[in-house]
């Protein structure tokens, strides 16, 4: 089997951080998105994985490599526009060949191990197999119709949803894909549908398997659902110090990288504080990502992504659910704040009053 990872989108709901950065990147618990993906194929034994690449790929390209240290096997294939997931399904072909193949949303995350759903789609061999996730608000996700078990119609965000089934953003497939893709029609978006393709195999009397996942999925391309997945992987940390600590308090499932410097402060976990990172007279709230080189002193953060080369200086109030981009800096001015909740993009600078 192959792998093939989407990481060709342009992450609108998280600008301004995606103006400068690709969607992927963007660091959960201090690991980008997109390596979670990898990590997941490579871990259920495959090792030839392509990435559908756009406007981005500069940068992925950069981040990845040729996947020798994930033990993959990384080609690129570039999607010249965003013309839907079947599209990027569609010029994969030729990297994919004969074999059958997991599709897996550069920017999902999902708590089950997808190593025994690889297993289970090999050994069954349906021509696909795709993973739904019961959600609150169906109507924002493509829907899954059961009927005895089997799947009987998919539905792209609808407004009256049939079930609260929601397509999780990972697929299996066999070569009809290719067959669907090539006879479906863009939707209203102007944009080939991964739903449609899938509605063409059933309609076809192939063999679409469901399965329904435990736990969590996320997909994290609005700043909530970012958050939520920071909190969730930084719930499972084991708590390692590798970094220096002095004259601080370290309470729960906190891990300091190497380098880090902790001084007269408070960590409070679920917390990871990145490589060179330092503290000073500051407070680290429960579910915090605290990235690489990042200075925080005489401030409180809480619930919030700091990413790497940030600086966060002298503020007297706290900062919670927030992200804030790459090499920002925010520092105190004159009067007294309260309370902030921030969305910042790479290098900005923000004085607070």
């Amino acid at each position: 089997m192959k792998g093939l990872i989407l990481s060709g989108g342009r992450g609108t709901r998280l600008r301004p951080i995606t103006y400068t950065s690709a969607k992927q990147l963007v660091p959960v618990a201090n690991k980008p998105i997109l390596f979670y993906g990898i990590e997941a194929l490579a871990a259920s034994g495959i090792h030839e994985v392509g990435i559908v690449v756009g406007d981005t790929k500069r940068e992925i390209m950069e981040a990845v490599g040729d996947g020798s240290r994930f033990g993959v096997s990384v080609t690129y294939i570039e999607q010249e526009a965003p013309l839907g997931l079947a599209h990027a399904v569609l010029i994969s072909e030729r990297f994919i060949g004969r074999d059958s193949f997991v599709v897996y949303l550069g920017d999902n995350l999902i708590r089950e191990q997808l190593a025994p759903l690889v297993r289970s789609f090999q050994e069954a061999k349906p021509n696909c197999q795709i993973l739904l996730a019961r959600v609150p608000n169906p109507q924002q996700f493509g829907v899954a119709e059961l009927k005895d078990g089997k799947v009987v119609r998919l539905i792209e965000k609808p407004s009256k949803p049939p079930s609260d089934l929601a397509l999780v953003g990972v697929y299996m497939f066999d070569r009809h894909v290719f067959d669907a893709v090539k006879v479906i029609k863009p939707s209203w978006r102007g944009e080939l549908e991964i739903t449609d393709a899938i509605q063409r195999l059933i309609d076809s009397g192939l063999v679409v398997r469901p399965h329904v996942i435990e736990g969590w999925w996320k997909d994290t391309g609005k700043l909530d659902d970012l958050l939520e997945a920071n909190r969730i992987i930084l719930d499972a940390l084991e708590p390692r110090v590798e970094g220096e600590v002095e004259a601080s308090e370290v309470h729960g499932k906190v891990v300091i990288e190497a380098g880090a410097k902790i001084v007269r402060s408070v960590v409070r976990g679920p917390a990871i504080i990145g490589k060179g990172a330092m503290l000073e007279n500051a407070y680290i709230g429960p579910f915090t990502a605290v990235g690489d080189q990042v200075v925080i002193r005489g401030s409180e953060v809480e619930h919030s992504i700091i990413l790497e080369g940030s600086s966060i200086l002298d503020i007297s109030g706290r900062i919670e659910s927030s992200l804030v981009g790459r090499n920002v800096t925010i520092y105190r001015s004159e009067a007294k704040p309260k309370s902030y909740n921030l969305m910042l993009g790479d290098r900005s600078q923000v004085g607070l009053v």
